[in-house]
């Protein structure tokens, strides 16, 4: 048997062995514009931020195709942009524990990190902010 032969085998037998144990989405390099931050000046005009959200989700199989066994990322998107154009917060840790709260909103999902980087505050930089993590209570 061919080094070949063996890995398809071993891919034949493995599929029918798994499982999934864990499954992630995600939403990378949003930008979008906002106001915030704790001086008048940095509140004076909107600021470009970038926000990349991270999801955590009870694995639901046999999923059937069907979008009605997934955490769906088409609600996801338009929720962070949402949040982001219209809560004004002083802090970033504000902003990202509102999107944190907002990711949490089907009980399927058991942790979300939320990263958020303000893109032109320094020259000098591409980005600087902060990341925080919730986990569903309980879990």
């Amino acid at each position: 048997m061919t080094k070949a032969e063996t890995a398809q085998d071993a891919g034949k037998t493995t599929a029918h062995k798994t499982r999934v144990t864990r499954q992630r989405i995600f939403v990378r390099d949003l930008t979008v514009t906002c106001k915030l931050g704790v001086t008048e000046r940095e509140r004076a005009k909107t600021q470009r931020i970038r926000i990349n959200v991270e999801l955590e989700v009870e694995p639901e199989r046999p999923i059937h195709d069907d979008p009605a066994y997934v955490v769906d990322y088409r609600h996801i998107v338009p929720s962070i942009r949402d949040i982001a154009w219209n809560c004004a917060p002083l802090l970033l840790e504000s902003l990202a524990d509102q999107i944190a709260a907002a990711c949490l909103y089907d009980t399927r999902t058991k942790v979300v990190r939320v990263r958020i980087e303000k893109l032109d505050r320094y020259s000098d930089t591409a980005g600087i902010g902060i990341e925080v993590e919730h986990t569903r209570d309980g879990e």
